[in-house]
């Protein structure tokens, strides 16, 4: 009995001592988000109205005039760039990232995935420690895995300049990226969405009318989309990289709360198994002390 209730008081210090880690880690986390959440809630809008124009520009103008980034051809090989965290300790979130990028190439690529057309991209830890063990014949290309150590734009800039260079060389046909779209603290979700080419508007007959944009360039329109078209793509090509920093931290705040909660269920639990076992030992020892008493006495 003496032997239990040392066990049971042990565990009681080994969870105090880890629910004071979880909720540091919370501490911290939340903290993190504030600045992560405001970066990206005063970028997202105007990288999804730049966005919105691009598609329309590329939708309504002259296909020759928009380079090369609008232009659909036979996909034979693919780039997917995996957006994850460094670190863990944030629920299911890099899992779910890392499963709309299988999802990519066990469906909509399996074809040029079987044939081994299909490169991967990780920018963080996470993403590149599953592909180097699970699927090392994925094509890994780790250049940028430590991207997220500084999310300047002018650190990253060179990333989509190099993905948009592939794409006009036909290094490669398509590229997807996967990445954690923000939309609270307590929720965010995994998102795939076509990077290149851009994906052009389909207005059903009875909208053409109302979807066709008519716009004027000044000072010509091809020289002012060759400098247009790059600047929007890396202006969303940092929304992702925003996007996903602000959702680790609101995905590891929610977790480390949910740890600290069932750490204070677990510690109940153990109390009361520290209770009973140190009432059951009293009463042992009760029993032995009348038993003798009752045996010398008689």
């Amino acid at each position: 009995m003496g032997a239990n209730l040392k066990d049971v008081r042990e565990r009681i210090k080994s969870v105090i001592s880890t629910q004071q880690i979880t909720k540091a880690m919370k501490m911290v986390s939340a903290a993190k988000l504030r600045r992560a959440q405001d970066a990206i809630v005063r970028m997202r809008p105007y990288a999804l109205k730049l966005n919105e124009m691009l598609v329309h520009i590329l939708s309504n103008t002259d296909s020759s005039s928009t380079g090369s980034y609008a232009v659909s051809r036979e996909v034979k090989k693919v780039l997917i760039v995996v957006v994850t965290s460094n670190r863990g300790l944030a629920g299911a979130f890099n899992t779910n990232i890392i499963k709309a990028a299988k999802a990519l190439m066990e469906g909509k690529y399996a074809e040029q995935f079987q044939a081994g057309n299909v490169h991967v991209m990780p920018i963080g830890k996470k993403g590149y420690d599953f592909f180097r063990k699970s699927m090392p014949k994925s094509n890994i290309i780790s250049d940028h895995v430590l991207l997220f150590s500084d999310l300047s734009f002018d650190a990253i800039v060179d990333v989509p300049n190099a993905i948009m260079e592939q794409f006009s060389d036909e290094t490669f046909d398509a590229v997807e990226v996967c990445f954690g779209r923000f939309k609270n603290a307590a929720v965010q979700y995994a998102e795939a969405v076509q990077y290149l080419p851009v994906p052009k508007m389909k207005p059903s007959k009875k909208d053409v009318k109302e979807t066709k944009a008519d716009y004027i360039f000044e000072p010509n329109e091809e020289d002012l989309l060759q400098e247009l078209i790059p600047s929007i793509l890396q202006t969303q090509f940092h929304r992702y990289l925003l996007d996903t920093h602000a959702s680790e931290h609101g995905a590891r705040m929610t977790a480390m709360d949910k740890a600290t909660e069932n750490a204070d269920e677990l510690l109940k639990d153990l109390r009361i198994s520290y209770n009973k076992a140190r009432q059951e030992a009293i009463t042992s020892e009760i029993s032995e002390i009348v038993g003798g008493a009752a045996a010398l006495n008689g």
